[in-house]
C-alpha cells in the first residue's frame, strides 16, 4: 500500500499550463523536537496532474496551509515526489 497524507505550508509553486502540471514544495513540521528543542521541518516535493491540477491550481498560493493525500513515486533521476490525489485547503496566508 502506497499512501501519503500530510499537512504543511506551500513554500514554492511551479506551474506548467501547457502540460497541465504543477510542482509544489510543502513544508511539513515534524511532531517532535530535536536535541536542541526545535521542531524540524521537511520540505516535500509534490506533483499535481490532470484533474487535481485543474481543480486546485487557481486556489494555491505560497504560504497557504494545505492537506495533501497522494502516493510516493520515484523517477529515473532518483528523486521521489508525492503525486497528489487530493488537496484540501486549510488556511490561506491572507487569512492569517
Amino acid at each position: 500500500m502506497n499512501n501519503v497524507i500530510m499537512v504543511g505550508r506551500i513554500t514554492e509553486i511551479n506551474i506548467d499550463k501547457t502540460k497541465n502540471t504543477a510542482e509544489l514544495t510543502l513544508a511539513v513540521t515534524r511532531n517532535f523536537k530535536n536535541a536542541e528543542g526545535i521542531y524540524e521541518t521537511d520540505f516535500i516535493p509534490c506533483k499535481l496532474w490532470s484533474a487535481v491540477f485543474s481543480n486546485s491550481i487557481e486556489y494555491l498560493y505560497e504560504g497557504d496551509v494545505v492537506g495533501v493525500k497522494g502516493r510516493l513515486q520515484s523517477f529515473e533521476d532518483k528523486t521521489i515526489s508525492v503525486i497528489a490525489d487530493r488537496i484540501t485547503f486549510l488556511k490561506s496566508k491572507s487569512s492569517s
